[in-house]
């Protein structure tokens, strides 16, 4: 099961068809496929159970998908020995300077000779769409990642209109407001750790196992800086950092979490992936909705 380890949320601004015999043909157009010999990468869609054929991973109104990109290793110091040794090697023969049209031919040569003896890496990002809600949460800690899956989806598709999700209050002052009035959300613990900023020489202080309600830090808060991450648990589900961008980062999931669903028997993968991706799913859900409802509300645009 993908338990997600980070979450960046969007707004699906018009409702879209999930169906699933239509979704999977249309998954299939960007399936993944290992890399050949010739290949410096390869991006599409793996299955998200395994054993399964489906690209896609449903249950009720919610949609698992994973985005599998392979990228070949060649190590940059690596192709350049190899051009530097050809490149004096022509010269010295030729008794004259390579162009540089000449230079890159070689190094083309080069990269085509090792691609075949180069290591893979692979990279998987789980996508969850609620269809209910007309959300979608990337799994991925940089935008860059989750608007690469985005993009693989929209290519899928043919169209995927979609925007970061907001909220009507800023969370990095909500966040300050939180430490600084002693009035974190109920369902809320803060814990040591954050990071404040200050918008007007943009210094940065992060602390890590230090009380954020001590006299040094409500000072740093009074004198203008704001909280723009805080690390928080929600008692029996998990804990994350909260972002200014509204991002969740580092989630732990609680281990009674985890182990709620170990009475399913392990040759049972299917039941037991189902079963953690509800629970999940349903955790998540729960906690958009009330950090929504703490800040405010959706941010409407424009």
């Amino acid at each position: 099961m993908f338990w997600f380890k980070n979450v960046m949320i969007y707004r699906l601004t018009k409702t879209l068809d999930w169906s699933g015999e239509a979704l999977q043909t249309q998954l299939q157009q960007c399936r993944y496929v290992p890399c050949q010999q010739s290949d410096m990468s390869q991006f599409g869609w793996a299955t998200p159970l395994r054993g399964s054929d489906l690209l896609h991973f449903s249950v009720g109104k919610h949609i698992l998908l994973v985005a599998h990109k392979e990228e070949k290793i060649l190590p940059s110091h690596v192709v350049k020995k190899s051009l530097d040794e050809r490149v004096m090697e022509l010269e010295a023969k030729e008794n004259r300077k390579l162009k540089k049209t000449e230079k890159q031919a070689l190094k083309d040569d080069i990269v085509s000779a090792l691609l075949p003896r180069a290591f893979s890496k692979n990279q998987y990002t789980a996508l969850w769409i609620d269809s209910e809600t007309n959300l979608i949460y990337v799994d991925a800690a940089s935008s860059k990642r989750a608007e690469d899956t985005l993009a693989l989806l929209r290519k899928t598709l043919g169209s995927l209109p979609v925007v970061p999700l907001s909220f009507v209050h800023e969370p990095a002052v909500a966040m300050t407001e939180w430490i600084e009035q002693d009035k974190t959300p109920s369902y809320l613990t803060a814990l040591d750790e954050a990071e404040l900023k200050s918008a007007e020489n943009e210094s940065v202080i992060r602390c890590k196992n230090h009380p954020l309600d001590s006299e040094e830090m409500l000072a740093h808060l009074s004198n203008g800086k704001l909280i723009t991450k805080l690390a928080l648990d929600w008692e029996a589900h998990l804990s994350f950092v909260f972002c200014d961008d509204g991002t969740l980062k580092g989630l732990k999931f609680a281990d009674q979490v985890r182990e709620k669903n170990d009475d399913i028997l392990k040759e049972d993968v299917a039941q037991r992936f189902d079963a953690d991706f509800v629970l999940m799913t349903g955790i998540l859900a729960k906690l958009t909705e009330n950090l929504l409802d703490d800040l405010g509300g959706e941010k409407v645009r424009l």
